[in-house]
């Protein structure tokens, strides 16, 4: 794989680290700004719509501009956006960060999706996004724990001039590592955008969106509230939060990895194997969550089947997509955002059910049940990379 690409990896890391951070800053930002808990929780609401509206409005803006200087750009708009929410004491204005952040995250990965495509083979396109897609699942490794310890050390500002910082060696890599293309060549060469919005009537490519944002928003939906099911439900300490999320986050690397593997030439395997044990894994983990040993090594199994799924299903959006070359990425960025916000939401309803801090996850299991019974009647609709058949 090209070193550019995992100099946007890179960058796809501090971003990454940022969308996932606040869970652990939520009361010290709340105290300081002197906010409720719940007003402080509308920052999160705030990145997820902003990187749903900002994914295919950003590509639009961006798509006649040289993918370097786009992603440049976005870069350091993502650190100019940090850095003030880091010096501000005005909670609407923190708030108007995040949503600047998220325009620029998404405009970002909908670039660095097309453009970490364009720098390898068409068959080679699933590996690419696999090593894309690492700087998150690494942010959810390293990047959300030690944005935790360093809030705790030295409060919530620390942590956002941090990711600040982590966006100037990004900002140089982009700048060093992306060619540079001429905006008259994107401009002769490429399809208008109309052209490239009609796209969507394709019934694969809405498939394969619909696909994504379901499982995104099982994963989402149990990540999102899994802190009560370890330490209410498990009877673990508030430590072994951390540990929980380090493992899904190592699963998802795992699972991001194998399936990039697999994902160009035999996606039907990924999704034929991996759905079914995704099901089963989300059951036997509302069943297990009692049991600490069971909990934490079907988290980490949780997060690689997710991953593995998930980033499958967004490599075949990008495939489907190949008409729209500019906007593909977006369309690819916006169905994992749609799922990231639903998720959660639909999770938060559960949680005052009989069944308590266990419904996220019980949701899980019933967005993975519905995605499935949509993917296997359709399973000849989507293409793979060599025939028609998916599940096949």
């Amino acid at each position: 794989m090209p070193l550019a690409l995992y100099l946007l990896a890179m960058a796809v890391f501090a971003m990454g680290t940022s969308e996932f951070m606040l869970a652990g800053l939520l009361p010290d930002i709340a105290s300081d700004l002197d906010v409720t808990v719940g007003t402080a929780g509308t920052l999160t609401s705030a990145f997820a719509m902003g990187m749903i509206v900002g994914a295919p409005l950003m590509a639009v803006l961006a798509r006649n501009w040289p993918a370097r200087s786009s992603l440049l750009g976005f870069v350091l708009v993502f650190l100019a956006s940090h850095a003030m929410g880091a010096a501000t004491s005005n909670f609407p204005v923190l708030f108007a960060t995040r949503v600047v952040a998220a325009l620029a995250n998404a405009g970002f990965l909908a670039v660095a999706m097309t453009t970490a495509a364009a720098l390898v083979l068409p068959d080679k396109r699933g590996r690419a996004l696999a090593v894309l897609l690492s700087g998150t699942t690494v942010a959810t490794i390293a990047g959300v724990p030690g944005g935790a310890v360093l809030g705790t050390l030295l409060g919530w500002r620390a942590t956002f001039w941090a990711v600040a910082a982590l966006c100037l060696p990004a900002a140089i890599g982009v700048l060093t590592g992306i060619p540079a293309r001429p905006v008259e060549a994107d401009e002769s060469e490429g399809p208008t955008l109309r052209a490239e919005l009609a796209q969507l009537k394709s019934p694969r490519l809405l498939l394969v969106m619909l696909l994504g944002a379901s499982v995104n928003a099982a994963t989402f939906a149990s990540f999102t509230f899994l802190a009560p099911v370890v330490t209410d439900t498990a009877g673990l300490g508030e430590l072994w939060v951390s540990v929980a999320l380090v493992l899904f986050g190592v699963g998802s690397f795992v699972g991001v990895t194998a399936a990039g593997r697999l994902s160009d030439q035999r996606p039907g395997l990924v999704l034929a194997v991996g759905g079914p044990l995704l099901l089963i894994g989300w059951l036997a983990l509302a069943l297990l969550a009692d049991k600490p040993v069971a909990l934490l090594a079907l988290v980490f199994a949780q997060g690689a089947l997710s991953f593995a799924l998930g980033s499958t299903l967004i490599t075949r959006v990008l495939y489907e997509a190949a008409g729209a070359p500019t906007m593909a990425g977006s369309y690819a960025t916006a169905a994992l955002n749609v799922g990231a916000a639903l998720g959660p939401l639909i999770a938060a309803t559960t949680l005052r059910s009989t069944v308590g801090d266990l419904g996220p996850l019980w949701t899980s299991g019933l967005l993975v049940t519905v995605a499935l019974l949509i993917a296997f009647p359709l399973r000849t609709v989507v293409a793979d990379g060599r025939s028609t058949e998916v599940l096949q």
